[in-house]
């Protein structure tokens, strides 16, 4: 079964939580529904469920208008896992009771049995320790294409989209602001607020000098008043030539050299601030002159806290970003 929403909105106190949503799950979809803490995820799936009524809007299932039906007669589920007495009972055996892993697991399971149409999870893995999770994770994937299940997915955590998800919807303010594919999304986000929230980033302030009418585009940077050329991809969010605007590169698009490198790749001298070992990846944070960064490397060789290095920024991977 197919679920749709057009306009979609709820409000609380007057005040919009959801906002004129509108997307489109497929069947045997994963669809992954991101948003930072209150972002209105699950508002949004207890309005899917039935469990609030809309402010506006309408919800199908296949051609269905549910928008007003009860939610005991729709085929969308929102699967219940704070029952505490009734996972007493199923661990009636075991003296400590479930832990909420286990919790989280056993609904799931029982989730993806039963279910024959839209299936709603809400952070369904956050209890999991890590090898648990990737099991859920598989049979939940498995199940999905089986059984031909439409399942949106609502999670903070962008890495567990990209393990998950076929496609994904960011939620900010209570609106959708981008749906793709998890790669289309993190390679190319639509907005600085994307940006910001799905993964690492590293977000420079800085001012146009070059005209709309260049390819490769030269900005001043606001904190350390570094020049710094981007490659134009949609002239749209260029704005004016006298605003600030967010120019955006990933961490693992940062290279950090100790002496000649290529000068078209705006090199910087930067100072190294902090060093965080992420196991498969070292974090490595970078003052230059005031113009803050964030680096990812897979190994890290004779880098320590207050070494000088040069920086990198190809051109062509920093992104240029509207509001």
């Amino acid at each position: 079964m197919s679920l749709k929403i057009v306009n979609l909105s709820k409000k609380f106190d007057g005040k919009f939580v959801i906002k004129n949503a509108t997307l489109e799950a497929r069947p045997g979809e994963i669809l992954g529904i991101f948003g930072v803490t209150a972002a209105g995820k699950t508002t949004l799936f207890k309005t899917l469920a039935g469990q609030e009524n809309p402010d506006g809007g309408e919800i199908y299932v296949d051609d269905k208008n549910l928008t007003f039906v009860p939610s005991s007669a729709r085929e969308i589920e929102l699967p219940e896992v704070t029952n505490q007495k009734f996972w007493n009972r199923v661990f009636k055996t075991k003296r400590s009771g479930p832990a909420d892993g286990e919790i989280q697991a056993l609904a799931l399971e029982a989730a993806l049995e039963n279910s024959g149409g839209v299936l709603l999870l809400d952070n369904s893995f956050c209890q999991m320790d890590l090898i648990l999770r990737e099991e859920k994770q598989n049979l939940l994937r498995q199940k999905a294409r089986e059984n031909n299940l439409t399942v949106l997915l609502a999670s903070s955590d962008f890495e567990e989209v990209f393990q998950v998800c076929d496609r994904v919807a960011v939620l900010s303010g209570g609106e959708i602001v981008q749906t793709g594919t998890p790669r289309e999304v993190y390679e190319n986000p639509a907005t600085s607020e994307v940006a910001r929230i799905f993964g690492r980033n590293n977000l420079i302030l800085a001012r146009r000098l070059t005209s709309s009418k260049t390819e490769t585009q030269e900005f001043q940077t606001i904190e350390g008043s570094h020049r710094i050329f981007a490659e134009m991809r949609d002239k749209r969010s260029l704005g004016a030539i006298n605003q600030n605007i967010f120019l955006a590169i990933r961490p693992e698009y940062i290279s950090i050299s100790f002496g000649a490198s290529f000068p078209e790749d705006n090199l910087l001298k930067a100072t190294v601030t902090d060093v965080r070992f992420m196991g498969h990846t070292t974090l490595i944070k970078l003052d230059a002159e005031g113009l803050h960064l964030e680096a990812i490397v897979l190994r890290l060789v004779g880098l320590n806290i207050g070494d000088e290095c040069v920086v990198g920024l190809p051109p062509d991977r920093i992104q240029i970003l509207k509001e």
